[in-house]
């Protein structure tokens, strides 16, 4: 196996490292394919599949051209293109084709099975001709177009003399649609166009559903890109600005930041001092302080004065683009996950399709007649039809889902189930996931005139201590005083005067106060201090994660003092001022310690190890880009849900292992039924529609499972 893809492997030109769009990988079997075969090619040093995203990224010799690889992929069955420069571009077509073939597909299922309700209730001669006219002028243009997603892959496939599971579902398709016309042709009794188009139906809203999901999850990436600064005003020679766009700017700028504006480069700042915030990098909800020589990353936004920042990494160089890299190959490890349904895939769509072959020509061979041994091959295939085994997963894993939602956890991939039902270690970011990431006071005694006065001048700033004091005074029913002459310094705070005194809300002289605001009122003073609170049942929830058989563990970007703080009082092992890379070598260490370890975090900083983990959940309040990286998502101040979402998880696959023990308790009845010559496939539909009901049945059982 070719080791993982990393972005420092690549220096002083030796090797070059290029992505390529391959839409037409379908299960697990292609990643090993692609790997493999792209890995044995001379000049290529490894290729890396993200099955999530379709692409595959290659690290090979610069004189191994784009061309050259592309034709590698296609003697390998797979159509391929270089990606543009930027690999996080996000593209849905295939989402959005898939989407329409499954409406036209659904569309003329429901009309084909009207006009067969006369035939199954027992029409005859001319009535049960028109009608399987009729059905034949609706299926074949569906079949056309919404098989063409099956069709295209098993030709690609059959040119290169390699087989896929495209292939097996075409010539189903296809032998129940041939076979459908030359009975009608013929007056015969019956037709299977609603079966070769229901097939179609179930098939593609399976991959359309799994094609949504890997862009919800791609989604993500791109959106770090978006938190950037779009543009910033560039000192020139003479003292005067010019706004460049982000993509224009270069190192040695020098870069004029006014307050509130998010910094559009890395860089270090040459002139002035100010407070910026980093939530969105580090977590951290306290604002930071910074001056001369201090280096601030763009995303960060300005809360004070005007800086000047000299640029020192800008465009695709800048720490949140190396995030969201990191974030894109720490995916590629996910990706590589069998799902259930592909591994029982493998065996079992080519057995039941040697049968098929072997029915028809044992038949042959009996002196059956070409037609007969055709009905039975196509019943043996209808018979057989992995609409049980192919339900089996999504069937349990809807309803599980839908159970978990109920209960405030949204469980984004369907395979995230599977993943969270075998981990074994739960890491844990600190502020945010922990805690609430929320700055609130301590309003204390604080007399009410003076929390009026503290909300009056916390409403006209941007600062966060500002908004949490906004929400909590609020909250206690208390309304702003009316204020005259209020004025805002950068960096220090505000000023106002309520009658005759001068109040303001300033940042203490005194830092060894922590996380606080100086309320002056008059000749009053009250030091207002924050904390970060903790999350309702923490010690329950991390109790019942015991129970579950996981180990807790905080890995946290934090400064140390507050993360052992919070580590000690919780009796927890912690990591503290770890960057995104560190995050995911200590998850690197744990796999290969044999563990499956559950990252649960909200911050920018906790993208890349959301999306490496075995699995991963984010709550709510995170940031979008680590919303979209992670499995699972909880909503509201506990963490109870955590908890839930793994114990459903494991529920729901004990059902999923029920689900396959009956589909192939099924298909050991009736496939020996249809080899025998003793099912028509009329019966086979029939029979094929119950076990797929009975996986249903035996999946709703998880309806009440989140309690």
């Amino acid at each position: 196996m070719n080791a993982p893809l990393r972005l420092d492997d690549i220096q002083d030109g030796v090797l070059v490292d290029t992505r390529f769009t391959v839409p037409s990988m379908r299960c697990a079997g292609c990643i090993a394919k692609i790997e493999r075969g792209l890995g044995e090619m001379d000049g290529v040093e490894a290729a890396r599949v993200n099955f999530s995203a379709k692409r595959v990224a290659v690290r090979h010799d610069p004189s191994l051209s784009e061309d050259d690889i592309v034709t590698a992929l296609e003697r390998l069955g797979f159509e391929a293109q270089a990606v543009a420069a930027n690999p996080l571009a996000q593209d849905d077509k295939e989402s959005k084709a898939l989407l329409r073939a499954t409406a036209v597909a659904g569309f003329g299922m429901m009309n084909i099975m009207l006009l067969s309700v006369s035939v199954w209730s027992g029409a005859g001669g001319i009535t049960r001709d028109v009608f399987h006219w009729l059905s034949a002028l609706i299926a074949l243009p569906v079949i056309a177009y919404s098989g063409r997603p099956f069709f295209s892959s098993a030709a690609m496939a059959l040119k290169y003399r390699r087989t896929n599971m495209d292939v097996p579902i075409s010539i189903g398709v296809l032998l129940a649609t041939g076979m459908s016309i030359y009975e009608t042709a013929t007056g015969g009794a019956h037709a299977y166009f609603d079966g070769a188009v229901m097939l179609l139906f179930f098939l593609l809203a399976g991959r359309a559903l799994d094609s949504t999901m890997r862009n919800r999850t791609r989604a993500g990436i791109g959106a770090l890109l978006s938190r950037m600064g779009k543009s910033a005003s560039v000192v020139q020679g003479d003292g005067s600005t010019q706004r460049l766009a982000a993509e224009d700017l270069e190192p040695g700028m020098v870069m004029l930041v006014a307050a509130g504006e998010a910094l559009a480069a890395d860089g270090v700042i040459e002139q002035g001092s100010s407070s910026v915030d980093n939530a969105m990098l580090t977590g951290e909800s306290a604002p930071e302080q910074v001056s001369i020589g201090a280096t601030i990353h763009a995303g960060a936004i300005n809360l004070g004065n005007v800086i000047h920042v000299r640029a020192i990494a800008t465009g695709a160089d800048t720490v949140i683009a190396e995030i969201a890299r990191l974030m894109d190959e720490a995916g590629q490890s996910r990706s590589r996950y069998v799902r259930i349904a592909d591994r029982a895939s493998r065996l079992y769509a080519p057995a039941v399709h040697s049968l098929a072959a072997l029915a028809f020509i044992g038949w042959m061979i009996a002196g059956a007649g070409w037609h007969q041994s055709m009905l039975i091959a196509i019943a043996v295939l209808i018979i057989t039809c992995p609409c049980a085994m192919g339900l089996a997963v999504p069937a349990a894993q809807v309803v599980a889902s839908g159970a978990l939602i109920r209960k405030g956890f949204l469980v984004k991939d369907g395979s995230a189930l599977e993943r969270l039902a075998e981990v074994d270690i739960a890491l844990f970011d600190k502020t945010g996931t922990l805690t609430l990431g929320e700055p609130r006071p301590d309003l204390g005694d604080l007399p009410e005139e003076a929390q009026a006065v503290a909300l009056a001048l916390a409403q006209t700033s941007r600062h966060p201590l500002s908004k949490g004091l906004v929400a909590a005074i609020s909250a206690n029913g208390v309304k702003p005083a009316m204020l005259d002459n209020v004025a805002e310094e950068a960096g220090r705070g505000v000023s106002a005067r309520a009658g005759e005194k001068l109040v303001s809300l300033t940042r203490p002289e005194d830092v060894s106060t922590g996380l606080a605001s100086l309320l002056t009122f008059g000749d009053e003073r009250w030091t207002i201090r924050f904390s970060d609170a903790k999350r309702s049942d923490l010690g329950a929830a991390l109790a019942e994660l015991e129970r579950l058989g996981l180990q807790s563990r905080i890995i946290s970007g934090d400064r140390r003092a507050p993360v052992e703080a919070l580590a000690n009082e919780l009796s927890l092992p912690f990591d503290a001022g770890l960057k995104p890379q560190d995050k995911l070598d200590v998850l690197a260490g744990l796999a290969e310690r044999g563990h499956k370890p559950l990252m649960i975090g909200d911050g920018l900083n906790d993208g890349p190890a959301l999306a490496a983990a075995h699995a991963s959940i984010a709550p709510g309040t995170a940031s979008d880009a680590s919303q979209q990286a992670a499995d699972a998502v909880f909503i509201g101040e506990r963490l109870m849900p955590v908890a839930l979402g793994i114990k459903v998880a494991r529920r729901c696959m004990q059902i999923v292992r029920q689900n396959f023990g009956f589909a192939i308790a099924y298909n050991v009845c009736a496939v020996p039924l249809a080899l025998a010559g003793l099912v028509t496939p009329l019966v086979a539909a029939i029979a094929m529609s119950l076990s797929s009901l009975v996986v249903v049945g035996n999946s709703l059982r998880l309806a009440g499972a989140a309690k």
